[in-house]
């Protein structure tokens, strides 16, 4: 039986090998305001949770990417089913396996990502090992991410305190963003933080 997972009160299914939304993925999704006819990257989308949330708030096109194959497979079965359930009115999406930018030619108004974040020295598990400190993917992202953003766009993604917030609140700076936290939510071991980041004054 496959399992499932609900959003917004719609089903989706969740494939094997592929990130059951949890409360990280909740928290990021609970975060995010959407403004109507955006364009928006999940970038890691897994079962395609983040996107699927910017179209019910009325995102007109999402680009659902993962390195995981079957999570792109599983973010496309999902899009579909809100499809036909006509909830997401004509909204377009693009689905793309790729090791975070690399398959990406656009730029976006919304950017969201929930990066791996455990810290490991070996890749075992794509969805959740972040390599050393946790940092790995989240880095490459951050480094990335600016030249896939449209003018007034805006960065949503999470961390957890683990990973050495304030590397990220100096990295965010020195590309130019303003930033805050826009959710956080304790844990027994960590906390989660959701960043929200852009560089207009006001957004």
């Amino acid at each position: 039986m496959p399992k499932k997972f609900f959003l917004r009160d719609f089903e989706f299914l969740v494939f094997d090998s592929v990130y059951c939304p949890a409360e990280d993925s909740e928290l990021l999704a609970d975060a995010v305001k959407v403004f109507p006819g955006s364009s928006v990257l999940d970038m890691g989308c897994g079962t395609g949770i983040q996107g699927l949330n910017a179209v019910l708030q009325g995102a007109s096109f999402a680009c659902f990417a993962d390195k995981n194959p079957a999570a792109v497979q599983n973010a496309e079965k999902n899009f579909g089913l809100l499809k036909k359930q006509g909830a997401c009115g004509e909204a377009g999406a693009e689905f793309f396996e790729t090791d975070l930018f690399s398959g990406i030619s656009r730029k976006f108004d919304l950017i969201l990502f929930n990066p791996p974040y455990v810290p490991s020295g070996k890749k075992k598990f794509l969805d959740l090992d972040g390599g050393e400190f946790g940092r790995e993917v989240l880095d490459g992202f951050l480094e990335k991410a600016p030249g896939f953003l449209n003018p007034n766009g805006r960065i949503f993604f999470l961390q957890t305190s683990i990973n050495i917030v304030s590397r990220t609140k100096r990295i965010l700076k020195e590309k130019g963003f303003r930033s805050r936290i826009a959710a956080r939510q304790k844990l027994f071991f960590e906390e989660l933080f959701v960043f929200k980041a852009w560089k207009k004054k006001f957004c």
